[in-house]
């Protein structure tokens, strides 16, 4: 094999629509893509049947086959990417590496390295935005500041889409910045050579999990209707789409292009996975702090025996308790009871929301670090656009509006309404109390 342009999969994991793969395959010929699982993330997970691993295997498995049916094939690894990549400049001749921008701290200080080790190998380093329709410092204030409430952001966010339009053939509207990549009218790009070798779940010490995973397609009538649907848990109103964000086996570019076609509300769903991605690359220091450094400085209770209360959906709260039940056996929570179920932590248990952070970046299908830090610290009230700390959730009054006949909470707390149904572990009342007055101590503690 001769010289090979390497492209290479991380949070994009399709073959079309893809901005970085469009510019390989136009730019270069012999394009040979390559997926590493990384051992850097992968040693931490302590459950074996995580089912994002498995997620992430079928897919690789999937654009693998593909390849193949090409007469392509794609390089799959298992290791750390520090240690992979002088194997890779050691084994192939490679021209070029091209690849999508990561926005995470450990993303970044990834590509950093591996830029230095290809550029001391003269090989040429080439990354594009593709997870996100607005990066970094695309949407800012007119002092070149990045936004910190999420409406100004919206309204310039949507302003800038709507600056370059233009008409396709068919007479649909098309912002420059939602157009597809046709990826396909390059494929002869594709390096030809045989099948290269897999690597299996087991070989990595995973198995394959017991969760299902939603579909990739979604109804052209639920995001028509989305601001009507979203908020029921009981109803399937919301389109699930995050873990195919996460892993970008679907472009966000073709969901926004619907979404603005469609829904407003919708599209400003898929706004704050930007804003809140924005946020972490401007200030970092949100991964593990508060956004507000004042916020530190709340006294939280952390009590560990009513914190795996909240874990186990034991709490005594129906609708709390069913969200955590469904997170447990699903890795997916309604959205409008993530909020229910971070408020209750937060503000009712005062448990640092760092704990519930961590506890859904676990147990979470579509775990993203920017969004759930970004919805922790708005339950918490340290973040940005955040939910004032006075602002608590009550769950009984969250109960009767969006699950009034109890239909979501009898799905996954089959025993609520029976003697075996646990008594609330905390008084709503007293619990609202005491968060006033812990947080109002420790913001008033200069």
């Amino acid at each position: 094999m001769g010289k090979l342009t390497i492209f290479w999969h991380r949070r994009d994991l399709r073959l079309h629509d893809n901005a970085g793969l469009y510019r390989a395959l136009k730019n270069q010929k012999d394009v040979l893509p390559l997926f590493i699982f990384d051992r850097n993330i992968l040693d931490d997970l302590d459950d074996k049947k995580d089912a994002r691993v498995s997620f992430i295997h079928q897919h690789v498995n999937a654009i693998k086959e593909e390849l193949e049916e090409m007469g392509s094939s794609m390089i799959v690894r298992y290791g750390k990417p520090e240690a992979i990549w002088p194997q890779l400049i050691e084994e192939y001749d490679i021209e070029a590496v091209y690849t999508n921008r990561d926005y995470e701290a450990y993303a970044k200080k990834r590509d950093g390295e591996i830029a230095k080790l290809l550029q001391k190998a003269d090989i040429p380093f080439h990354t594009f935005k593709d997870h996100v329709i607005f990066e970094e410092r695309e949407v800012v204030k007119k002092d070149g500041e990045p936004y910190t409430v999420f409406t100004p952001y919206s309204r310039v966010w949507k302003a800038k889409l709507d600056s370059r339009m233009s008409m396709t053939e068919e007479g649909v509207e098309i912002s420059y910045y939602l157009e597809p990549y046709p990826n396909d009218k390059y494929f002869e790009a594709f390096a030809k050579t045989d099948a290269l070798p897999n690597i299996s779940l087991q070989e990595m010490g995973f198995e394959e999990t017991d969760i299902s995973f939603p579909e990739e397609a979604v109804r052209r009538g639920l995001i028509k209707n989305y601001d009507k649907t979203r908020n029921f848990p009981a109803i399937n109103g919301t389109s699930r789409l995050g873990v195919h964000f996460r892993f970008g086996t679907i472009s966000i570019r073709q969901k926004a292009l619907s979404a603005r076609a469609l829904n407003e509300t919708y599209l400003n769903e898929l706004i704050w996975r930007d804003f809140y991605s924005m946020i972490l690359t401007n200030f970092p220091h949100v991964d593990g702090n508060a956004f507000r450094a004042k916020y530190d400085r709340i006294e939280w209770r952390n009590n560990e025996v009513e914190f795996e209360k909240w874990c186990q959906g034991k709490t005594g709260y129906p609708i709390v308790d069913a969200g955590m039940r469904e997170l447990n056996a699903t890795g997916y929570m309604h959205n409008r009871v993530r909020m229910i179920t971070a408020s209750f932590l937060t503000k009712h248990l005062l448990i640092d929301w760092r704990w519930g952070e961590a506890y859904f970046a676990k147990k979470l299908l579509d775990f993203d670090l920017a969004s759930n830090n970004g919805g922790w610290q708005w339950a918490a009230g340290s973040g940005t656009d955040a939910a004032p700390y006075f602002r608590i959730f009550n769950p009984y009054s969250q109960q009767q509006k969006f699950d009034k006949e109890m239909e979501y909470v009898r799905q996954w707390v089959p025993e609520y309404g029976t003697p075996t149904y646990p008594k609330p572990i905390v008084d709503h009342k007293e619990a609202r109390e005491r968060c006033l007055a812990t947080y109002k101590a420790g913001l008033d503690n200069n």
